[in-house]
C-alpha cells in the first residue's frame, strides 16, 4: 500500500515508468492516468488511452483499455479478484474479474461498474450520461450464495444515462439502450433501440445512422 501511495504522488511522466516497472503494468507512452487510484492486478493501456481524475479501480484481476479509449472522471470500478481466498464464488473456479474497453470507446462520469465477472465493452461504444450501474454479481436466493455473470456491450453502442445493466445481459452491436432502462437479458438483434424496465426492443435504428460509422470515438 505504501508503494502504491508513493507512486500515486509522482508526476505522470514518472508515475507511468514506476507503474510499468514495479507493478508490471503495460502502459503505452502516449497513454495517461489523471488523479485517480487505479490498481488492478494487471493494467494494459494502449496508444492514447486515457483515464481522467477521481476514478477508483481496485480489486480486479485486469483492466485493458484499447487505443484512443477513455474513462472520464468520478467512476467507481471494482470487482472481486479471483486471487482472493474466500467462501464466495467457489462454485465458479474459472471466474475472472476484468474490465475490457475497446478502441475509441468512452466511459463518461460517475458510473458504478462491478466487474466481479468480466465486463466487455466493444469498440466505438459510449457509456453516456451519469450514474449508470453495471452489476455482474448478485445473490442467488435458490442456492443461497453469491453468483456472477458477465456483461457484454457491443460495438458502436450507446448506453443512455442512469441505466442498470445486470449480469448475463448483452447489448448487441449498433444498438442503443434508452435512458433509465434496466437491461437483464442477452439480446442478439442489432440496430435496435432497447428501452424500459426491463428493457426490450422498441424500434429499429437504421444502420445508416452516422454514429454507427464513426472513424473516431469523438462525437461532435
Amino acid at each position: 500500500m505504501l508503494k502504491k501511495f508513493l507512486i500515486f504522488l509522482m508526476p505522470w511522466s514518472v508515475r507511468r515508468i514506476l507503474l510499468n516497472k514495479y507493478m508490471n503494468y503495460q502502459i503505452h507512452p502516449s497513454a495517461r492516468i489523471g488523479l485517480s487510484w487505479i490498481y488492478p492486478t494487471k493494467l494494459i493501456m494502449h496508444e492514447e488511452a486515457r483515464i481522467g481524475d477521481f476514478n477508483i479501480a481496485i480489486h480486479l484481476d485486469r483492466i485493458e483499455l484499447g487505443s484512443h479509449s477513455s474513462i472520464a472522471r468520478g467512476n467507481w470500478i471494482t470487482g472481486f479478484s479471483s486471487q482472493v481466498a474466500s467462501r464466495h464464488f467457489q462454485h465458479q473456479p474459472n471466474r475472472e474479474s476484468y474490465f475490457l474497453v475497446g478502441s475509441h470507446s468512452a466511459i463518461t462520469k460517475n458510473h458504478h461498474i462491478d466487474c466481479t465477472s468480466p465486463i466487455i465493452v466493444g469498440k466505438f461504444a459510449t457509456l453516456a450520461g451519469y450514474q449508470s450501474q453495471l452489476l455482474t454479481h448478485s445473490i442467488d436466493v435458490y442456492a443461497n450464495r453469491q453468483d456472477s455473470k458477465p456483461i457484454e456491450i457491443g460495438d458502436y453502442t450507446l448506453v443512455g444515462t442512469n441505466c442498470v445493466i445486470l449480469g448475463g445481459a448483452v447489448l448487441p452491436s449498433y444498438s442503443v439502450l434508452g435512458a433509465k432502462s434496466m437491461l437483464n437479458k442477452a439480446y442478439k438483434e442489432e440496430c435496435k433501440l432497447y428501452a424500459g424496465n426491463p428493457a426490450k426492443p422498441i424500434r429499429d435504428i437504421s444502420r445508416d445512422a452516422k454514429y454507427f460509422s464513426r472513424e473516431s470515438g469523438f462525437v461532435d
